[in-house]
């Protein structure tokens, strides 16, 4: 055992895949099917995210944009380009330090949003269908669980290689 973290073997049946192994086969399907649903309204689901980040926000800088979204700074400079291009999202100076702009959805981001909520929905009722009340509030709560904990293990690495 390391870090305090229990191994595979204490957790898992006999042959059954890790945790991680099906959380990331879920996030592949997931993209998969959303690049599927937005692609007629001309997103992918990495820029479908940067824009629901900047919805749930409000206005910030390209590298805050890169780390809520989950995207490397430099793929997210270009994918603010091309947002900026569209006219979805606008950049301007932030009050104090004119060298970083902040990016901000505009009126057209918003109403592209609003289009691209069905199919969202759609996949969101598909993924928790066959679940009881309850077992969409546990498996929210475990993934909620999941995103907190690595995320703080992540941070705490980080703070150590710095």
């Amino acid at each position: 055992m390391m870090c305090g973290v229990s191994t595979s073997a204490e957790q898992q049946p006999a042959g059954a895949p890790l945790t991680l192994y099906l959380v990331k086969r879920l996030e592949l399907v997931i993209r998969a099917l959303l690049d599927d649903a937005l692609r007629p309204l001309g997103l992918t689901t990495l820029q479908y995210t940067a824009l629901t980040v900047l919805e749930a926000s409000g206005a910030l800088s390209s590298a805050q944009l890169a780390r809520r979204s989950f995207l490397r700074p430099q793929t997210m400079h270009e994918m603010v380009l091309a947002l900026e291009k569209r006219g979805l999202i606008e950049r301007t100076p932030k009050a104090g330090n004119k060298r970083v702009l902040l990016a901000d959805l505009t009126d057209a981001g918003r109403a592209l949003l609003a289009d691209c909520a069905p199919a969202v929905a759609e996949l969101e009722r598909a993924l928790l269908a066959d679940l009881s009340p309850g077992q969409r509030a546990t498996f929210r709560e475990g993934l909620q669980h999941g995103v907190t904990t690595l995320g703080a293990l992540s941070g705490h690495r980080r703070s150590q290689e710095a």
